[in-house]
């Protein structure tokens, strides 16, 4: 018989979803209410919880509130209720821990759909019952992930969306990762732009995220680099799904990729190897060429800083070597960049040369096109020979009993797979259409034709770029004299030979039709690998 006359009621759900999409939190309110009455009790509190019933019960934020609530009424008596043995805990251990604990303070405890008896049949009855309790809450958690990771085998994410990805109801899909914009697009320049050369290190891919206000920072306004990390790592983003977890590695998934897996396992290569570009540290849009060009004397990049003026701070590029003889000379910002734009200027081509190279590049293009069929023939070949590969390997295993030599078996196994998941991707690219020569090398030729363009542009990436684009190598730079020649890219220097090449074949006649030398030479040119450089 109770001897208290006051009741704390505690109700639990397992899932937020289920608080906010539905009213089991209302209805046990509501009966446990209703049975507090006919026992003549005077509710005092309600305790909700939204989590699971296994584990801890000091997890759970209602239950340690009905704790502490009992802990600070040491003199009053109550009596916990609660509508269903579920609702108290879906463990066995953690259940007769929370009776104990619940004994210190005096309460009582109360089920609308079990009776507490104080004796060893009580006891042996209620342990079966709360060992039934958490049988069905470990069938079900089998259960669903069994579910999940069956359609996780069948290519669809079921996590947490990425970041740049949300789910939408697809017909036939179901719940299916899409595009969210404008994060993936960010992500997407961010992957290709590291993958390409574009940022150098995981620095310039954290200082371009930075840059873009729409992607989210932490609460300091700012992308940690361990979140660039995991990015640059997670092959979701090429098409496919991995979770060591759920024992599923490079599923090719339903949703759309933001990047080829080519470009994720440049991705991985560029990681490995470190990048060794101009790119440091203490780059800074304000002088866009700090880093990349060196002293004349002792070949050590010049820093860039302002100096503070009487009304204005005024820009500098200099060298801090001890012991060279340039050391602490001030060169103007403006004076340096000035002489950079009209470098710049120079590699620009004239239309004639320009509209000459173009045409050579075009007839380029359409003997590449003519030999993509058989480049997907020359694929599908390295992919059976990589099956086969693959193949003996896993025999080898199956007869090896050495572990060491198994664990090698299996990572060169993971690694064939890998190219193979390339080499497929490259076939499927073989056996689709190409687009047009206008639309595949737009861009490339619009720098080509002015590289000052680019430079111009407002974006401390666009600047970065043209410096990678443009020259092969580190520009040095003297006071005096301003900068010395300069390694440029080979579309740059296959103008300036083609230039030299007319100049010395013109005719008295004039240029047209060219000659079969100079078709020759262009020829010749081009199969050095230019075509297939940065211009593609």
């Amino acid at each position: 018989m109770s001897t208290s006359t006051k009741a704390l009621i505690y109700c639990r759900v397992s899932t937020t979803k289920q608080v906010k999409e539905g009213h089991g939190l209302d209805s046990q309110e509501t009966r446990c209410r209703e049975f507090a009455k006919q026992k003549g009790l005077e509710v005092e509190a309600v305790f909700p919880d939204d989590a699971s019933g296994g584990g801890d019960f000091m997890k759970r934020s209602g239950m340690v509130a009905l704790l502490t609530y009992l802990e600070e009424h040491p003199y009053e008596t109550y009596t916990v209720i609660f509508d269903d043995l579920k609702r108290f805990a879906r463990d066995t251990l953690f259940h007769w821990k929370l009776r104990h604990q619940l004994a210190e303070y005096e309460a009582e405890v109360e089920c609308l759909n079990f009776n507490f008896e104080d004796s060893p049949e009580g006891e042996f009855m209620e342990t079966i019952f709360a060992a039934q309790g958490q049988l069905e809450r470990k069938q079900m958690r089998r259960q669903t992930v069994q579910k999940m990771r069956a359609r996780m085998m069948n290519g669809y994410w079921v996590a947490y969306p990425p970041m740049g990805y949300e789910y939408q109801s697809v017909k036939g899909h179901g719940k299916l990762l899409v595009r969210k914009e404008p994060l993936a697009s960010i992500i997407q320049k961010a992957l290709e732009g590291f993958a390409s050369g574009l940022f150098e290190t995981q620095g310039e891919v954290r200082r371009f995220l930075q840059s873009q206000t729409a992607y989210p920072k932490n609460k300091k306004g700012d992308v940690h680099l361990s979140r660039v990390n995991e990015l640059l790592n997670r092959n979701i983003y090429a098409g496919y799904i991995t979770s060591e977890k759920m024992g599923i590695n490079n599923v090719k998934g339903q949703h759309e990729p933001l990047i080829s897996y080519d470009t994720f396992m440049q991705i991985q290569e560029r990681l490995k190897s470190q990048a060794k570009a101009p790119a440091r540290k203490d780059l800074h849009e304000d002088f866009p060429l700090r880093g990349f060009i060196t002293c004349s004397e002792c070949s050590a990049p010049l820093r860039g800083s302002w100096s503070k003026g009487r009304n204005k701070l005024y820009g500098y590029y200099l060298c801090q070597t001890k012991g060279c003889s340039q050391y602490g000379k001030s060169i103007a910002k403006d004076k340096v960049e000035d002489e950079f734009k009209t470098l710049l200027s120079d590699l620009k081509p004239s239309d004639g040369l320009f509209n000459t190279i173009r045409e050579l590049y075009r007839d380029r293009w359409s003997l590449f096109a003519k030999h993509h069929q058989e480049d997907q023939e020359a694929v599908l070949i390295e992919v059976q020979k990589t099956d086969k590969t693959i193949a003996g390997l896993l025999d080898r295993i199956v007869t090896t009993e050495n572990d060491s030599v198994v664990e090698a078996y299996e990572n060169r196994i993971t690694q064939l797979q890998a190219q193979k998941l390339v080499l497929e991707e490259k076939v499927k690219k073989c056996g689709s259409e190409l687009p047009d020569f206008e639309t595949s090398y737009r861009t490339a030729l619009d720098f080509l034709s002015n590289p000052l363009k680019l430079w111009a542009s407002d974006t401390y990436e666009d600047k970065r770029a043209v410096l990678k684009l443009a020259f092969l190598d580190k520009l040095s730079y003297d006071p005096k004299t301003g900068y010395r020649t300069a390694s440029i890219a080979r579309p740059f220097r296959l103008c300036k030979e083609l230039l030299t090449v007319k100049s010395d074949m013109v005719q008295p006649s004039g240029l047209e039709p060219p000659t079969p030398t100079m078709s020759r030479w262009c020829s010749n040119q081009l199969s050095y690998g230019c075509i297939s450089g940065w211009l593609l």
